[in-house]
């Protein structure tokens, strides 16, 4: 269905760009990283909380702070992709882990970022530009995102039905962070039954939450490969669910396993499909870059409840 002009006007108030300074940084374990931000335009920053998520402009390397030829909500895209390879800033994901004003009255914004490759060794020799970029960041250094402008905003994913009764889970590294984020904000007694899967022992992070939560870590050390799905699944078809009348699930990580999640949870455990949310952060064998141009071709997988995906 195509928006009407209202509504796509409506959309575009939602969000707007911010300018982003680097304030700290802090390794939160084996391959995660926050970096804390600032700067005046993050008065006007409004996060939903839960998985708010919101765009980076990360420079490339041999430039300090990100440089975009147009902010304009009409032409930004096409300025941004007409920008020469080695000047286009790389635009990626993340999840606002936390939003805060400090009592100096300074508005603070958390990401973590996910270290791949080895984050002991070199900057150069960690991979992927936005690993590569956050183990580089320092104080004073400027990005930009485009973010939420309004707390009440379509990138944020988790919404759960009034009725629900427990909370399902399921995420890996990359959707880490935004796992936290719904830990940190749910009510007392509220029933979770959680896997979330990394890397390394280390990266199994102490996580707040007011909740009734079930937590099982999968830690994966060695193989990324298709046969992670599995064993993600048979941790999942081993466990026990909570017992409910309507259970919402938000499963969020590597596209192919959060849908064989999805399929084992609708197909075997009788959730209803409409009560799970899904999102591929990532997908195997396939670059944030072509993901990115799969979602404005409008040939990414549907995240709607009731997809038959």
């Amino acid at each position: 269905m195509t928006a009407t002009a209202p509504e796509a006007e409506q959309a575009a108030a939602h969000f707007r760009f911010f300018t982003l300074e680097v304030l700290r940084t802090r390794r939160l374990g084996h391959s995660f990283l926050r970096v804390t931000f600032g700067g005046e335009s993050l008065a006007d920053f409004r996060s939903g909380g839960y998985d708010q998520s919101l765009s980076l402009f990360l420079p490339p390397a041999h430039r300090e702070h990100t440089e975009l030829p147009s902010t304009d909500e009409d032409t930004w895209f096409g300025a941004w992709r007409g920008m020469p390879d080695e000047e286009r800033p790389v635009m990626r994901s993340y999840t606002v882990r936390e939003q805060r004003r400090t009592a100096q009255g300074v508005d603070e914004v958390d990401i973590d970022f996910v270290l791949h490759g080895d984050p002991a060794a070199a900057a150069a020799d960690v991979t992927g530009p936005a690993s590569q970029w956050a183990g580089r960041a320092v104080t004073g250094r400027r990005i930009m995102a485009i973010g939420p402008a309004v707390t009440e905003n379509k990138s944020v994913r988790f919404q759960p039905p009034a009725a629900t009764d427990a909370l399902l889970m399921y995420a890996d590294e990359t959707a880490l962070p935004a796992a936290a984020a719904i830990l940190d904000r749910l009510a007392a007694g509220t029933r979770v039954r959680a896997w979330f899967e990394v890397p390394h022992a280390d990266d199994r992070l102490g996580l707040h939450t007011l909740a009734d939560a079930d937590i099982t870590w999968i830690v994966r050390e060695k193989g990324a490969g298709p046969e992670r799905t599995e064993r993600v699944l048979e941790e999942v078809r081993a466990a026990a669910l909570p017992a409910a009348e309507a259970p919402y699930a938000w499963l969020a990580g590597e596209a192919g396993t959060v849908r064989a999640v999805r399929r084992h949870l609708v197909g075997e455990r009788r959730v209803d499909r409409r009560a799970v949310r899904f999102t591929g952060y990532w997908r195997l064998g396939a670059s944030e870059e072509q993901l990115l141009a799969e979602a404005y071709a409008g040939q990414a997988a549907s995240e709607d409840p009731g997809s038959e995906l």
